[in-house]
């Protein structure tokens, strides 16, 4: 296995490892060690069943129960797919991953790691943008840390305050999605001990205590802030690439910049976390 950085803050490249075959304890140890220290692990090369890939991904942890059950694959339920090809019920067409967001922050225990498998990808574009959210936190203003240290995001569904259009949820899957949850905007990363800014466009609704003539302003400061190129990884999809990468401390979001007329099919699955703290 060979692991090389692709920036000098964030992500790496993994080569020279077949995730369809058993995988062995030392390659475990080292793929859970370069997780920790890079966030973000693009492993090239792979061509897995979405049961292969089920399998292949609990080395980094057990499976997370994702909310829109729509798009679970009927052989496979554990995994979605994303596709460019779904359409919203007026006809316009659905590009999921549109905007910055961290995945189903709206769960009381949000899921540490997604994991994508490309299986089918237009010729150019629909690169995912990462943004280091550990760095945003250590890079803001000593006034500004000092400001959102203790303050609670308040995360829904869908926020009325997106301009991304998330797909309606099934009433089947509407039963166990928490209406709304309060999650500190400074979190503590559980491994690392590093705190970073967490907070969600599509879904924050508000902030705890303040009006939102306060916290839309300062929710759009910190995005601004978080979002800067410095603090990015930009990823280029290449055939049989399998990323993961940390939703505890990473923003992401995907670009609808290439012919529709291709598709861009990926499968999806997310990993446990714990209560952000």
């Amino acid at each position: 296995m060979d692991i090389t950085p692709l920036t000098a803050h964030l992500a790496a490249e993994v080569h020279g490892i077949d995730l369809s075959r058993p995988v062995p304890d030392a390659i475990r140890v080292g793929l859970a060690e370069a997780f920790a220290r890079y966030g973000v692990l693009a492993i090239r090369g792979q061509t897995l069943q979405a049961s292969q890939m089920l399998e292949a991904v609990q080395i980094f942890g057990p499976v997370f129960r994702q909310h829109n059950t729509r798009f679970a694959l009927p052989d496979c339920p554990e995994i979605h797919y994303i596709s460019n090809q779904d359409s919203f019920p007026d006809g316009r067409r659905y590009i999921p991953g549109e905007g910055w967001h961290t995945d189903h922050s709206n769960d009381t225990r949000p899921p540490k790691a997604t994991v994508l498998h490309a299986i089918t990808l237009p010729d150019h574009g629909g690169d995912t943008q990462f943004a280091n959210m550990t760095l945003a936190y250590e890079t803001l203003p000593a006034a500004t840390r000092e400001r959102i240290d203790g303050l609670f995001g308040i995360h829904v569904y869908q926020s009325s305050h997106s301009t991304r259009k998330l797909m309606n949820l099934p009433d089947t899957a509407r039963e166990r999605v928490p209406n709304a949850v309060l999650h500190p905007m400074v979190r503590t990363h559980p491994d690392t001990g590093r705190k970073a800014i967490y907070i969600n466009p599509i879904r924050i609704e508000g902030i705890l205590g303040l009006d939102h003539r306060e916290a839309l302003p300062l929710l759009d400061t910190l995005l601004e802030h978080s979002t800067q190129e410095a603090l990015q990884y930009r990823h280029r999809w290449l055939p049989g690439d399998l990323v993961i990468w940390d939703n505890r401390r990473l923003l992401h979001k995907a670009n609808g910049d290439y012919d529709m007329a291709q598709t861009r099919y990926l499968y999806r699955v997310m990993l446990q976390g714990d209560v952000p703290a």
